[in-house]
C-alpha cells in the first residue's frame, strides 16, 4: 500500500486557524491553591494533551537543564507548569507517572529521554501520536501542523522566534503562553475527532 500523503505546510496554511484557547483557560499556577486546583483538575481528565519547552542550547557542550516547562490540556483548558517551582514538579510527577491517564502529543521520543532524567520518576501512559497516523498509513512523522489540517481542517502555525525564546524563564510572554498552549491543546482537541475522523475515512475510502 503507498504511503498516505499529509498536507504540505503551504496546503495546511490555506486553512481557517486552528482555534486557539481564549487566554482565560491558560492557566500558570504560582500559589500553593492555584497548584492544588491544577492538580485536581489535572487529575480527573481521562486523557491529557501534553509536550514540553526547554531553553534553548546555543553552544557545544552547553549543559542541557531541561525540560523547563511542561504543557498540560484537555479539550477546554491549558495548565503550564514551570518546574523551577517545587509544586509544579510535584504535579508533574503525579500527573505524568500515572498509568490512568493518558497522555498524548507529537514528537515524545526526546521527552522519554528527558523527563524521567527530570522528573526523577518513570512517565507512564505516554502516547505519541506520530506513531499512531504511522499506522494509519503515513509517514513516522506526521507532527501537529499536519495532522491539525488532516483531522481539524485547521491551519496551526507556530513562531520560531518563539520556539526558540527562554522557556526557563520566570515570566512567560503572551507569545509564549499561547504557543506553549497550543501545543498541548491540539494532541487534546485532535484526540476527541479522531474516531469520528478515522471513520469517515474508512467510509471515504470504501465508496
Amino acid at each position: 500500500m503507498p504511503q498516505l500523503k499529509a498536507p504540505s505546510k503551504e496546503e495546511s496554511a490555506l486553512l481557517p486557524p486552528f482555534a486557539e484557547l481564549p487566554e482565560q483557560a491558560i492557566h500558570i499556577p504560582q500559589t500553593e491553591a492555584q497548584f492544588h486546583a491544577a492538580h485536581e483538575a489535572l487529575r480527573r481528565a481521562e486523557f491529557l494533551g501534553f509536550d514540553t519547552e526547554s531553553k534553548p542550547l546555543f553552544n557545544v557542550g552547553q549543559h542541557d537543564s531541561g525540560p523547563h516547562l511542561v504543557q498540560l490540556a484537555t479539550p477546554q483548558q491549558a495548565w503550564l507548569l514551570q518546574l523551577h517551582h517545587p509544586l509544579a514538579l510535584e504535579i508533574t510527577r503525579d500527573i505524568l507517572g500515572s498509568p490512568r491517564i493518558r497522555k498524548l502529543g507529537f514528537g515524545l521520543d526526546n521527552d522519554r529521554h528527558s523527563l524521567p532524567r527530570r522528573l526523577q520518576t518513570e512517565l507512564r501512559n505516554i502516547e505519541d501520536l506520530d506513531r499512531h497516523f504511522k499506522r494509519l498509513g503515513y509517514g513516522p512523522s506526521v507532527g501537529v501542523r499536519a495532522a491539525v489540517a488532516l483531522v481539524l481542517g485547521q491551519s496551526f502555525r507556530k513562531s520560531k522566534r518563539t520556539t526558540t525564546s527562554n522557556w526557563a524563564a520566570s515570566q512567560l510572554t503572551a507569545a509564549q503562553r499561547r504557543y506553549a498552549a497550543n501545543d498541548a491543546h491540539a494532541p487534546a482537541v485532535i484526540q476527541t475527532a479522531l474516531m469520528t475522523w478515522e471513520r469517515n475515512q474508512a467510509t471515504g475510502s470504501a465508496r
